[in-house]
């Protein structure tokens, strides 16, 4: 066994902010993943885990979006040195400001697992893309990656049922067509 070492995160958060990646990966064990995210600008997708997800918060305060088995949406609020768990297949969607930072513990992905990415219409609900990642590394940003998809096709932006259109921000305006 190596030696063990505590992680200061206070120093981690300040890390983040001087940085220009939005996580930090305390640990990706055989079993485990811990990480220090600080939150977005802009989060729209829902995220669909395999696994068990444990949120805390930090510094600030998150707005967890979620969908219950039942379809409807609903908000959980996760205050400053608050705790949440989440259950594995939970839709959720954490939005916290830039300056705001939870602490995630997770399950590290299994080999046949995958994890699922989900958009949904501002407007009526009606699911607008999906993607489905194998999650094997934490260091790749699966989420950053996902947007990068979702946001490179205007048919991905658009409603089949009522045709609303999700606007782009700004980050990803370059991708455009015009």
């Amino acid at each position: 066994m190596s030696e063990l070492g505590a992680v200061n995160l206070g120093k981690i958060t300040e890390a983040i902010k001087q940085g220009p990646r939005p996580v930090s990966i305390l640990w990706q064990a055989d079993d485990t993943i811990a990480f220090v995210a600080r939150g977005r600008e802009y989060r729209s997708e829902f995220h669909v885990d395999p696994s068990d997800e444990v949120m805390y918060m930090i510094k600030g305060e998150m707005n967890l979006h979620y969908i219950t088995p039942e379809g409807e949406h609903k908000v959980a609020v996760i205050g400053e040195g608050e705790i949440i768990y989440c259950p594995a297949g939970t839709p959720h969607s954490p939005h916290f400001p830039p300056d705001a930072f939870a602490l995630i513990l997770e399950r590290k992905r299994r080999h046949d697992e995958r994890d699922r990415f989900k958009w949904f219409c501002e407007r009526c609900h009606a699911q607008l893309y999906e993607t489905v990642k194998h999650v094997k590394d934490y260091q790749e940003d699966p989420v950053s990656r996902a947007y990068e998809e979702f946001y490179s096709a205007d048919s991905h932006l658009t409603c089949s049922k009522c045709g609303h259109v999700m606007p782009r921000p700004d980050r990803y305006r370059q991708n455009e067509t015009r």
